[in-house]
């Protein structure tokens, strides 16, 4: 009996012993220490290259620039602003060891105002100081001549804006769709390439509408961009294609291709007409495909990229 008193104490025992302590608990395993943030070592603000964008970044920053409608050009778009990286900036010059100013990475800004912010009025350029231009390419003819045109952009790397008449396109589905693969813009041109000026405010709106009908029918996209025919227009028709969500395009330099000059007098109006921020006004006729390829390489020469429209009228960079 007494032995049997004796493993009952022992088992009590070593019931108190596990409830006290807990079995879990390792002696040699530490915690991770969490450091408060003015503990922690930072060389960045310290180093000197650091420094020195930090320093200089405010004369490097630009204010973005609202869209607004100027007197003579209309409607303008804006332009982002600038703002010095500082941090990403940093770290491309910590890796070349140097100060590069080539190295400096910046966020754009946005403007407050935008293009579509403003009211209806048509748009002739891009920002003013924007170094690009865009190809404005209008079709109600010259079809014997877009496959060639297609290839000439394919083959420098170009986009255009291709403003389409509702009733050539009826006829020429199979081309409108070539354009469409290209990646190039497809906007409206009317359907029957009426004087706008002279349509009330119904006829218009059916010029415009019918045609965004079969473009959309072909390519499945809305187009967005007017371009009146023969640049006629009025301010209900400016209003009309706002009210279908559109903008009203125009030009500041027309190649006159129309009138089928030579290849050397197109080449000399672009370059001593072309601008930032050039609308180009062409048609797909004989001069102008002759005439494209150097045309493209003039506007190269002068550091411009060329963009669809879409690109040239965006607040970006």
């Amino acid at each position: 009996m007494k032995r049997y008193f004796k493993y009952v104490h022992v088992l009590v025992f070593l019931i108190l012993i596990f409830t006290v302590f807990d079995i879990r608990y390792n002696p040699f395993q530490t915690e991770p220490v969490v450091m408060e943030p003015s503990e922690i070592e930072v060389s960045a603000p310290n180093d000197a290259l650091y420094m020195e964008i930090e320093q200089k970044k405010d004369a490097y920053q630009e204010d973005p620039e609202n869209a607004y409608i100027d007197e003579v050009w209309k409607k303008t778009p804006g332009r982002n602003g600038l703002e010095l990286n500082v941090e990403e900036s940093y770290q491309k010059m910590k890796e070349a060891n140097k100060w590069d100013e080539a190295l400096l990475v910046f966020n754009e800004t946005a403007p407050d105002i935008l293009l579509e912010d403003l009211e209806p009025s048509p748009i002739y350029r891009g920002h003013p100081e924007k170094e690009m231009v865009s190809f404005l390419i209008n079709v109600s003819w010259g079809e014997a001549y877009i496959p060639e045109m297609l290839q000439i952009l394919k083959d420098n790397q170009v986009k255009a804006s291709f403003f389409i008449e509702g009733k050539w396109a009826q006829n020429h589905s199979s081309l409108v769709k070539m354009i469409e693969e290209e990646g190039h813009v497809i906007g409206n041109h009317a359907y029957d390439h009426p004087d706008m000026a002279a349509l009330d405010k119904t006829n218009a709106y059916t010029q415009i509408e019918e045609t965004n009908q079969i473009l959309k029918t072909i390519t499945g996209k809305q187009p967005k961009w007017f371009a009146p025919p023969s640049g006629s227009y009025k301010d209900e028709t400016v209003e009309t294609a706002a009210e279908l969500e559109m903008e009203t395009i125009l030009w500041t330099v027309d190649t006159i291709d129309w009138k089928n000059p030579s290849v050397s007098v197109m080449v000399n109006r672009i370059e001593n007409n072309v601008h930032p921020g050039a609308m180009i006004l062409m048609h797909p006729t004989e001069a102008s495909t002759k005439a494209l390829e150097q045309m493209i390489n003039i506007i190269k020469e002068k550091d411009y990229k060329i963009g669809t429209v879409e690109s040239l009228l965006s607040e970006s960079r």
